[in-house]
């Protein structure tokens, strides 16, 4: 073969050599093609969608001080199989800074997941709103700094940097145990869409947790632009977040804070167990106080704080004594079974007098029960003023025997016991009185009975604190009792809701009513309520001092009490509570156990606070600003 001929045919050769290699590469383009039509691939969304999570409503004091807020949480997470080994210094330096974690602590959870089990690390859940905004912009470095690495994933490259994401709330408690236990605490919970959330278990938190709850996340939606923003036109979505309500209490900060310090100082002086106290207007039953000596803080409760987590106010069932000897003499006149001129025999003629002219101590017998008076006086007839003055078992049980037994039991019930108050705080407690077939025994005879007699004194019966807190109110308001609240208002969607009102009942005349009321104001000039007097102030109250029973017995321990008003010639009108729970009552200060020396300096202590803060103004105080 010539050589033209050999040169002609290795043309031939490359030519189609050549034709092979385009066909070939005409091949494998068409079916990469029609491959990458057919295939589901992962593509970027043309849209974005991004939420803002609403959190629980506010509690705020009426001097506009939050007592209980929420803040969002964010979750800061990486994969370490992103995470360049290289540059896990640089990270881990870096992060610790902008998280203010320690670094051993972020090195320690970024090495245990390298080493046991790479993938998917949470570095915190509990990341605050302005740590979030610097740890995104810390993101965004970590990217141009090349720290974490693309990898192929499902036959795409994928890259995973630090990611900040709202993970939750967290409930925040700004003065730690003030105003506890009725705020109350919560306990958190996964929502459906896995973020942490709280509910309330106790107080304020529990009773309006729906309300508090009431919330709807924020949406963003639109088209997405180049750098992942929402580039916002008219198709766009944009709905504002909205918190759960507000509550606005009636309780102003620092004159429940003011209260505290002094229920701490006289616990610890008196060696109680525990000292409630409460302060409300008398006309329309807002509470401007509701204060315990034994508190904790919602955020940390520990162990030895569970028995102070009920609000005693409320949830402690007691006798209360004597407190209640104006509620049964208030019933008997409102009745007309008594004259007010009337004398009754205090049952203390055997013997002389003793030095200061005081005759022993009276006994009256009923059935095979004898009840005695806790005074001695210096005559043997006692008036209507002696007998609530000087705190007359003898004289209240003859009294009362005026009654029947079915106008006994409706009359406290109008007073408000075996009844909830209607105070807006959850699981109250109602207590007890005797049925009506107890107090009824014998009337057909007219026979004394014992119920009555024990009753009229507050024993063979159960309340709660806040049940004589509101029974002592129709004292001071001219015989109409109101329902005590701590709520002023809810704010919702920029509107204000007040909580539903309810209509003053009548329990007692006027008449009766003003009666009592000057009862009681010779009870603190006169009588067992002395320390409790204060000048150009209008005040009245009545001391008790009750055994603890238990086991069907009547133990050395004592609650003392004193339930009372103070008024001045502004119209400022305040129902006033004092219950101190086992105060002392042996030893060098046994005497603590008497209301007169526990409960009663209590309560002068919170009427010179009111007065300090403004919320009374004694009379001289209003000539001085005349002039």
């Amino acid at each position: 073969m010539t050589s033209n001929n050999i040169e002609n045919v290795n043309k031939t050769k490359k030519i189609a050599i050549l034709f092979l290699l385009i066909l070939l590469f005409l091949i494998i383009l068409v079916f990469s093609i029609a491959n990458t039509m057919t295939k589901d691939r992962r593509m970027p969304s043309l849209q974005i969608t991004k939420k803002e999570l609403a959190v629980r409503g506010n509690i705020v004091s009426s001097d506009n001080f939050k007592i209980a807020s929420s803040k969002k949480l964010y979750k800061a997470s990486i994969d370490t199989r992103f995470l360049d080994l290289n540059k896990k210094e640089l990270f881990l330096k870096l992060f610790s800074i902008y998280s203010d974690i320690p670094y051993n602590k972020v090195k320690r959870k970024v090495d245990e997941s390298i080493n046991d089990h790479p993938g998917y690390l949470v570095l915190s859940y509990n990341v605050d709103a302005r740590t979030a905004k610097n740890l995104k912009e810390l993101g965004f470095k970590l990217r141009r700094l090349k720290v974490f690495k693309a990898r192929e994933i499902g036959g795409g490259r994928v890259l995973q940097g630090l990611n900040i994401i709202e993970s939750g709330e967290k409930r925040i408690y700004s003065y730690n145990n003030t105003l506890t236990p009725v705020v109350g605490y919560i306990r958190k919970f996964e929502s459906e869409n896995g973020k942490t959330k709280v509910k309330g278990i106790k107080g304020l938190e529990k009773k309006y947790n729906a309300l508090l709850n009431k919330t709807e996340d924020g949406i963003l939606e639109g088209n997405r632009d180049v750098l992942s923003y929402i580039s916002f036109d008219k198709n766009s979505i944009i709905k504002k977040r909205e918190d759960g309500a507000k509550l606005v209490l009636n309780i102003p900060l620092k004159l429940q804070k003011n209260i505290e310090m002094i229920l701490d100082n006289y616990k610890e002086k008196l060696s109680a167990q525990e000292i409630i106290v409460s302060v409300m207007n008398s006309k329309t039953g807002k509470i401007l106080s509701l204060a315990s000596s034994n508190r904790f803080n919602p955020e940390s409760i520990k162990q030895e704080d569970i028995p102070s987590l009920n609000v005693s106010a409320i949830e402690y069932q007691f006798e209360p004594g004597s407190v209640v000897k104006p509620i049964a003499m208030a019933l008997v006149i409102d009745k007309k079974r008594v004259k007010r001129d009337e004398l009754f025999f205090a049952y203390n003629d055997n013997g002389r007098p003793n030095s200061k002219g005081e005759y022993r101590r009276g006994r009256y017998k009923i059935d095979r029960f004898y009840i005695k008076d806790d005074h001695q006086f210096k005559k043997h007839y006692l008036t209507l003023d002696d007998i609530i003055m000087y705190s007359s078992n003898i004289g209240l049980l003859q009294i009362i025997q005026r009654l029947k037994g079915a106008e006994i039991y409706e009359g406290y019930k109008r007073f408000g016991f075996t009844r909830k108050t209607g105070i807006d705080l959850p699981y109250e407690k109602v207590g007890e009185i005797p049925p009506i077939y107890k107090l009824a025994a014998g009337e057909d005879k007219k026979q004394d009975n014992v119920f009555k007699a024990t009753v009229s004194y507050g024993q063979g019966m159960t309340a709660t604190f806040m049940q004589l807190l509101k029974a002592y109110s129709v004292f001071n308001n001219n015989g109409y009792s109101v329902t005590p609240k701590i709520v002023s208002y809810l704010q919702m969607d920029n509107k204000r809701y007040k909580p539903e009102e309810i209509h003053k009942e009548k329990v007692i005349s006027t008449i009766a009513a003003k009666q009592l009321k000057r009862m009681l104001v010779k009870t603190v000039k006169y009588g067992t309520g002395k320390a409790a007097d204060m000048d150009e102030l209008e005040i009245g109250g009545k001391t008790g001092t009750a055994n603890i029973a238990r086991g069907g017995n009547y133990q050395k321990e004592y609650i003392s009490s004193f339930f009372g008003f103070a008024n001045d010639k502004k119209d400022n009108s305040y129902t006033i509570g004092v219950t101190v729970i086992k105060p002392n009552s042996t030893g060098k200060h046994w005497y603590y156990y008497y209301a007169s020396q526990s409960a009663v300096p209590i309560f002068r202590e919170i009427v010179k606070n009111l007065i300090s803060l403004n919320y009374l103004t004694p009379k001289k105080d209003i000539i001085s600003n005349k002039n």
